[in-house]
């Protein structure tokens, strides 16, 4: 049974995950396609590791506070790499990401 930090990280995670998803999809929509590669490689690595993470937590693994922390950074690198580009989508991912990677490290 998830405690209500854990809770809050998998909740945090899931729409981290959907952010990303997103971001990545409106990337690749975008005329200068070939600039945005690295946002949309982070945003699919990002989204992979938030399903990961909130399957884990769900499944209460005794890995789950690892993937958190690697969640924590992938999500900070995310969070970097979209807030450097004014489209709204990269700015809803950044923040999603921003407050998985916090959620994150509340449990490790």
């Amino acid at each position: 049974m998830m405690n209500d930090l854990q809770e809050r990280c998998r909740d945090a995670a899931d729409r981290c995950a959907a952010a990303c998803v997103q971001c990545a999809s409106a990337c690749i929509a975008e005329h200068h396609v070939a600039e945005m590669e690295k946002c949309i490689r982070l945003d699919a690595d990002c989204a992979a590791i938030c399903r990961l993470l909130s399957d884990a937590l769900a499944r209460d693994s005794e890995f789950a506070t690892d993937y958190a922390e690697l969640c924590a950074r992938l999500c900070g690198r995310c969070a970097d790499e979209c807030s450097q580009h004014a489209a709204a989508h990269c700015q809803a991912c950044s923040d999603a990401c921003r407050a998985c990677a916090e959620a994150c490290r509340a449990i490790v």
